[in-house]
């Protein structure tokens, strides 16, 4: 950073400085011609006797500001575009990736000759034809950047709670796009470099009396092998010029990622209209006959139907690939826009969860602890920002108040120094830490339901205890509803009233705590997922060294 940033000092000065102090020695025509390095004149003069060092350093006004311009286009436009197409509907994006792949195929300096063959010669075209063959390959990373980012944890959930596409790109996708994208910034503006000078050297950028270093080396091409000296030092300027932004770019890259330095962005929530169905039975979910199929292929779940009624524990339970977790997640409100849910019913109180459901309420009654604590929060924002939004946004606090309860419920979670968490990123907690405290977001509202997706299956053993028995003082404490996603039947044994045996997208059995507890089973699957429970035969344990034995 600093080798990077001294050289970029002193080129912004000597651009800066050179053309008030310089620029008679550089422009003058003078009876010294053809010059080799002197005392006077250090790389010599050209044919008309003007100071090729002076030029040099004059050029470097012109070119750094071409360079930034046409950078700046490139990377703006490519960056809105490449956003616009992960925010945007799949099939406007389809058609959108496949016009940029088509694009990217030909080298940018391509589309710059033609762009800057169709304008007239000059600074400006120069700066529009770069900037603009630059796009498609920056807005191309961009999405594939986006692509990944988009299907965060944190990202569907920023949705579920009804956040504007912009404000998600501002405060979730582009702080963790940062570290590539300013490398890659940084890497456009020294290829913008090469290319502009490329423009000006072929007669197609700067023209004369205007000279940047392109156009400095066109002048020396008549000279090159009689004074090879004339291209010396425009060379040595585009190599420092480049040079210095890779090494800013490296170092801004790395101060990008929250471990180095930390930030944080703030904005409000929008919320969806509201479709209720009536819930006169009594449950606070039904399901009835819910089918999630991808388009044109299979059916992942295929005609599921059970009720949660209020305080009630369920399980789904079954091996990976069985559909518990796209049923969890049609119950919650967050499908993957990629698949097709159909149902009967499928509701949580009197909220439609196949239309759009309030989203205040949405976030207030429903609560989701995901499977991968080290997914679950997004790694650029601070744990407090994010432990504290839905109680901000929805519930109306102010930040000291919704810090002091959610301080609390880390506390009654059993996290030590709760109130230094929440001035810690995620990255600087343990993963037993990052899900208790996801368990403690998820009830400081006082949901209805908490969907668990597999919440201990990412932990070790000792830790698994303690996020279970935190489930368990919640249900007892509160008489919270849960959906409990689990593929392992001795984990939901002593949490669940019901559990619900799916198998490739069916349940195939359904049974109480008692009839799990007294292994009262039918189905094979269900035989088959207690066996591999493994259970410790004390009968085979060896005797113990120097012990008597019969």
């Amino acid at each position: 950073m600093a080798t990077g940033a001294v050289l970029m000092i002193a080129l912004v000065l000597i651009a800066v400085i050179a053309p008030l102090a310089l620029k008679q020695a550089a422009e003058q025509l003078t009876p010294n011609a053809a010059q080799g390095p002197n005392a006077d004149h250090w790389l010599g003069t050209d044919d008309f006797g003007r100071d090729l060092l002076a030029r040099a350093l004059v050029a470097t006004r012109l070119t750094l500001l071409m360079t930034a311009g046409a950078a700046a286009i490139t990377v703006i436009a490519g960056v809105v575009i490449g956003l616009a197409i992960w925010l945007s509907g799949r099939r406007v994006r389809e058609v959108a990736l496949r016009v940029l792949e088509t694009a990217v195929a030909y080298p940018s300096l391509i589309f710059a000759l033609v762009i800057a063959a169709v304008l007239e010669p000059g600074v400006s075209s120069a700066v529009i034809a770069i900037g603009i063959a630059g796009i498609p390959g920056f807005a191309r990373i961009t999405a594939n950047l986006a692509s990944a980012v988009s299907s965060s944890e944190y990202v569907v959930t920023a949705r579920l709670l009804g956040v504007s596409p912009i404000r998600i790109a501002m405060r979730h996708m582009l702080p963790n796009m940062a570290e590539p994208l300013l490398i890659l910034a940084a890497t456009v503006f020294a290829l913008s470099l090469v290319e502009i000078s490329a423009l000006s050297f072929i007669g197609l950028g700067v023209q004369s009396p205007e000279y940047d270093f392109g156009r400095l080396l066109n002048d020396s091409l008549g000279a090159l092998y009689t004074q090879p000296v004339e291209a010396v030092g425009p060379s040595i300027m585009i190599a420092l010029t480049g040079l210095s932004v890779m090494l800013i770019g490296d170092a801004l890259a790395a101060h990008a990622d929250p471990r180095a330095k930390r930030r944080f962005f703030r904005r409000p929530l929008q919320r969806n209209r509201t479709v209720a169905v009536p819930a006169a039975d009594g449950a606070l979910v039904r399901v009835e006959n819910l089918r999630i199929r991808i388009p044109g292929r299979q059916e992942l779940v295929k005609g599921v139907s059970f009720a949660i009624n209020p305080g009630e524990v369920v399980a789904l339970v079954g091996e990976s690939g069985s559909g518990k977790s796209l049923t969890a997640m049609a119950i919650a409100g967050l499908p993957s826009e990629d698949l097709v849910i159909e149902a009967d019913l499928l509701r949580v109180a009197d909220m439609n969860m196949l239309a759009e459901p309030d989203q205040s309420r949405l976030a207030k009654e429903v609560s989701v602890v995901y499977q991968d604590p080290g997914t679950t929060f997004n790694p650029s924002l601070r744990m407090g920002s994010q432990l504290t939004e839905v109680l901000r946004t929805h519930l109306g606090m102010r930040g000291d108040r919704a810090r002091k309860v959610i301080t609390e419920a880390l506390a009654a979670v059993n996290i030590t120094e709760p109130a230094k968490r929440l001035r810690q990123h995620p990255h600087e907690l343990s993963g037993g830490m990052r899900q208790r405290a996801m368990i403690a977001a998820s009830i400081v509202t006082s949901p209805k339901l908490i969907v668990a997706d597999e919440p201990t299956t990412a932990l070790d053993v000792t830790v698994q205890a303690e996020v279970l028995r935190q489930f368990r003082r919640i249900h007892r404490e509160q008489g919270t509803a849960m959906l409990f996603i689990s593929h392992d039947l001795g984990v939901v044994e002593a949490l669940c009233d019901t559990i619900l045996v799916m198998k490739s997208g069916e349940i195939v059995e359904r049974l109480t705590s008692g009839q799990l507890a007294a292994r009262n089973v039918h189905h094979p699957y269900t035989k088959a997922l207690l066996a591999a429970i493994p259970v410790l035969d004390l009968g085979r344990m060896p005797a113990t060294a120097g012990a008597d034995t019969p």
